[in-house]
């Protein structure tokens, strides 16, 4: 057991052979936090860690002892207003109008193993010995409600989750007016806080900043995760880099509105705060009602950044993607939409199908424009009926015929939008969120369907089921392709309209729940106008995700570098698309916009019939390789060497799991003149083997080598010669 109790001291120690959590019941009987870190010894009473002591303008818990102020307490779960200042991890709102509550410590529970969130996605056990969970339950007398706060610490792993529950056992109802999903004090500010931000077509861009008195946080309020910030942040030392130093990484298993916030107090120690945004937030709870938050993820390291990713990237691929498609290696796809967009036939569909099929490709998906009347994106949405005029035998026959040419069949959708100029919305012009009386704003000619409603919900999983059941399709891609504003329902009665923006949430996993558990066969990828919905959440049903609309392979380095924070390679769609580059026009040399896309889930998306005969020998060759390295990239640790962000210079590498190969990917951006020699530190090898380079018999070097003096970077291997702008190469090492 990882979870031990001292009764006489009231601690709790949570720990494995990587990092300690202290917990101390107080003596108010709430919970205070003395230590979250590197592994230390146990001991009876770590009670000293405890600070405290008379202070100007302080109040103080009890009359009597001035050395007590929870302003100035390192605390677990705190709430505002009984002698703390700072933002607090919940607010309950009663009856009478006070929101002051006082939650003591009642009992506790030790298990081995792992409960399942109801009804939200969180990671999980296969096994219960991979684990171990303490719950403690916090009561106030006065209200007659119930907190309980649950740790899962993973033994092997420097993991903690966590994530809070509420139950009102009284008479009176309770609102809930913030209720966060993990809080943790820092007994100073040195760090430096990162987090991914970014737009359309730039998402998950690296940010980092210093932290200092005030507040410091991310968030979205916009019905999703969203493009512009992620729901992780990173806390780390100054002189951390990507190989060492102490790291504290903090990531949401949530897909809508949150907050990730760290605020330094006028006394230099540090909150970071973690869940649902409480703004656009009111939950009522009426007797026997209870609430559960979302799942919040901890890792540390203390060898830097790397090694957090590389926690979360395990953990992320291993256990919270379940199903059929967690541990298989993704097929290799071609997807018709910067080829055609909406103007198809089944014949040119056939005709991509069978180029791609000769070059080695598995699968291919047919996006927008099959359906209703969905000729342009101004109709058809919500109508989950083929356009038979495109498909005069239907998704049944294209289906089949894709089959035969020897592929799998994969199908777009859009479940959660639709069209004004759709059957769909003149059945049930209700069915959107709007708000009565007020101007309901479009976004690319299209609204969001009030998922926080059972039967709107019901209404789509029966229209996609029907779909899915009566065609042989393996792979269904899942677009989002706006925020939600005007956010009210009509379904709800006023004291609920706080309740919208979860519950739309609620649905969304309700349906991927559904769809997945009907059809486990089927491989999901989730997309957001590209990465709009990277999260935690939709990883749980989906298990990669459409990084970015901006195929370009030189923004995708700044792209899929942020993204490799913490979400796994396996996670990230990544295809090579056509030149003039759709979104910046710009052009690059085919191999650099394959050497890029191989470190994700690896497919094209350009008319493969337009290519040269040379360029599609490139492109068969290109496959090839895929094929033969997609398990590696997929399940390697992965290492990032060298930053774009504000260098001309990157690199990465991932090293499988028994260090037997590995691959390096070094992209130079803009060529040089009398550049000087390059040497790549490499990272993760066997010091004391052997290493091939690219099967060159001369190129053999021990690791300790390639990680200490370098790998000699020579000009000529890049795939342009080292003599044109964006340009690449890839090195593949295999243990001698």
């Amino acid at each position: 057991m990882t979870i031990l109790f001292h009764e006489q001291s009231g601690e709790f120690h949570l720990y494995n052979d990587h990092i300690s959590y202290i917990i101390k019941i107080l003596k108010n009987k709430q919970l205070g936090n003395l230590y979250y870190g590197k592994k230390i010894r146990d001991r009876d009473s770590f009670a000293h860690l405890l600070e405290g002591g008379l202070r100007s303008l302080a109040a103080y818990v009890y009359e009597d002892d001035y050395h007590f102020s929870l302003q100035h307490t390192r605390q677990e779960y705190p709430s505002y207003g009984t002698t703390d200042f700072r933002y607090p991890a919940f607010e309950i709102k009663q009856e009478n109008g006070s929101s002051i509550s006082n939650f003591e410590y009642q009992s506790h529970e030790i298990f081995k193993g792992k409960k399942k969130l109801s009804g939200l996605p969180a990671t999980y056990v296969e096994d219960a010995h991979e684990a171990d969970t303490l719950e403690i339950t916090l009561y106030d007398a006065l209200i007659d409600s119930e907190i309980l706060l649950s740790y899962t610490i993973f033994n092997e792993m420097a993991v903690i989750t966590r994530n809070t529950k509420f139950t009102n056992n009284g008479e009176q109802k309770i609102i809930l007016n913030r209720a966060m999903s993990t809080s943790i004090d820092l007994p100073d500010y040195d760090y430096e806080m990162i987090h991914l931000a970014g737009a359309w077509s730039r998402e998950r861009h690296v940010k980092t900043r210093k932290l200092e008195q005030g507040t410091q946080g991310i968030y979205s309020l916009r019905g999703a995760s969203s493009a512009e910030h992620n729901p992780f942040l990173v806390l780390k030392r100054p002189g951390a880099d990507e190989f060492a130093g102490e790291v504290y990484g903090f990531s949401l298993v949530y897909s809508g509105n949150f907050l990730a916030q760290a605020e330094v107090d006028t006394h230099d120690a540090t909150r970071v705060i973690m869940g649902i945004h409480p703004d656009q937030f009111e939950w009522e709870l009426a007797s026997g009602e209870a609430f559960q938050t979302p799942e919040a993820v901890m890792v540390y390291s203390d060898h830097g950044l790397n090694q957090m990713s590389q926690t979360y990237h395990e953990l992320y691929r291993t256990r919270l993607v379940r199903g059929h498609w967690r541990d298989l290696v993704r097929p290799i796809l071609i997807n018709n939409w910067e080829a055609t967009s909406f103007e198809f036939t089944e014949d040119k569909i056939l005709a991509i199908a069978t180029t791609a099929k000769n070059l080695g490709m598995e699968l291919f998906v047919l996006d927008d424009g099959w359906f209703g009347a969905r000729n342009h994106d101004r109709a058809g949405l919500g109508d989950w009926v083929v356009n038979s005029e495109k498909l005069p035998e239907g998704i049944k026959g294209l289906a089949n015929k894709i089959e035969a040419i020897g592929m799998k069949f994969g199908l777009w959708f859009e479940p959660e939008m639709v069209n004004k100029d759709s059957d769909l919305y003149r059945m049930h012009p209700d069915w959107i969120i709007s708000t009565p009386g007020r101007h309901a704003s479009p976004s690319r000619n299209q609204y969001v369907l009030d998922f926080s409603r059972k039967e709107v919900v019901d209404y789509i999983y029966g229209s996609m089921s029907k779909v899915l059941s009566e065609s042989a399709i393996t792979y269904v891609k899942w677009d989002m392709n706006r925020y939600i504003t005007e956010c009210y329902s009509i379904a709800q009665e006023i004291s609920g309209q706080g309740k919208v923006f979860h519950l739309y949430i609620l649905g969304v996993y309700d349906l991927y729940e559904r769809l997945t558990s009907k059809f486990p066969h089927i491989l999901f990828e989730s997309c957001s106008s590209g990465g709009a919905r990277f999260d935690p959440g939709l990883l749980y049903y989906a298990p990669q995700t459409w990084t970015s609309d901006d195929t370009d392979a030189v923004e995708r380095l700044k792209i899929q570098y942020g993204t490799s924070f913490v979400y796994p390679v396996s996670s990230m769609g990544a295809h090579v698309s056509e030149v003039p580059n759709q979104q910046l026009g710009r052009i690059t040399p085919i191999d650099t916009r394959a050497n890029v896309a191989y470190f994700g889930a690896f497919g094209y998306e350009l008319d493969l019939n337009e290519l040269t005969d040379v360029e599609q020998e490139r492109v068969r060759q290109q496959v090839a390789f895929a094929k033969e390295y997609r398990a590696l990239i997929q399940k390697g640790k992965f290492h990032r060497l060298l930053s774009p962000f504000g260098h001309n210079v990157t690199a990465w590498m991932v090293v499988s799991q028994e260090k037997n190969e590995a691959i390096v990917g070094y992209y130079q951006v803009l060529n040089g003149v009398n550049q000087g020699f390059r040497r790549l530190m490499l990272a993760g090898l066997d010091p004391d083997k052997q290493y091939c380079i690219n099967g060159v018999q001369e190129r053999v070097h021990y690791g300790d080598e390639l990680m200490s003096a370098g790998l000699v970077i020579r000009q000529d291997e890049l795939c342009t010669e080292g003599a044109a702008d964006f340009t690449s190469v890839l090195y593949v090492l295999k243990r001698i």
